[in-house]
């Protein structure tokens, strides 16, 4: 399904029935990265799976911004009129998640992100070579994206009200210190490093995301 937003029209997909869950992939993915946890989570959720603007089947658009990606999420949700939807975030879908908490606060029941950071100076210098090596040849504007955004400040993480839990793996491409970090700003967040995970290993066509998310919002 289509869903006109801003300046893009947005693909999504919806599954199950029950409490509105928010599933947003990361850089260079779409929605089919979360195709092994459909069947168990729409069990218990309502399951809204979009593509990002310029990823999957969603419109292009020449520039990327994470803030432009917050509106995104914000009309989606006004559009289909979904009340207060949980939100979990992988990577670039997790860096939306903590703008839209902060910048709508009470839009969201619940965050839940996963690899996550709040400048480009937390990824860690084994992915931030290979990505500027990369955008030298392509020029890839999802590469720059990465590259110089987000800008996420501390008052920012401090005036999100909604429950988050923040997620990593011990082998993430986000340094550790930051993902402490956004944990110990954020009031309240919940922290889980996970160990011998990296950055997608437990989320990308992996069915032990789905027992995580249940685990959070169920309990």
């Amino acid at each position: 399904m289509f869903v006109q937003l801003n300046s893009i029209k947005m693909y999504y997909k919806r599954y199950g029935s029950g409490r509105p869950l928010i599933l947003l992939h990361g850089n260079g993915e779409d929605h089919t990265i979360f195709r092994e946890v459909i069947k168990p989570l729409s069990k218990n959720f309502t399951l809204y799976l979009p593509d990002a603007r310029g990823h999957g089947r969603s419109s292009g658009t020449e520039e990327f911004h994470y803030m432009d990606m917050a509106s995104d999420m914000v009309q989606f949700i006004k559009k289909l009129r979904i009340e207060s939807p949980a939100f979990y975030g992988f990577s670039d879908g997790g860096i939306v998640g903590l703008l839209l908490a902060s910048k709508r606060p009470g839009l969201l029941s619940h965050l839940i992100i996963s690899g996550a950071n709040i400048n480009p100076e937390g990824l860690k210098a084994e992915l931030r070579i290979p990505l500027k090596i990369s955008y030298f040849w392509s020029r890839d504007p999802k590469v720059k994206l990465m590259l110089t955004e987000p800008h996420i400040s501390r008052s920012q993480l401090k005036g999100i009200r909604t429950k988050t839990l923040v997620l990593a793996g011990s082998r993430d491409l986000v340094k550790e210190s930051q993902t402490r970090e956004i944990a110990r700003l954020i009031p309240r967040a919940r922290l889980r490093i996970l160990k011998g995970e990296s950055h997608e290993s437990y989320v990308v066509h992996n069915k032990a995301l789905a027992t995580i998310i249940e685990h959070e919002l169920l309990r």
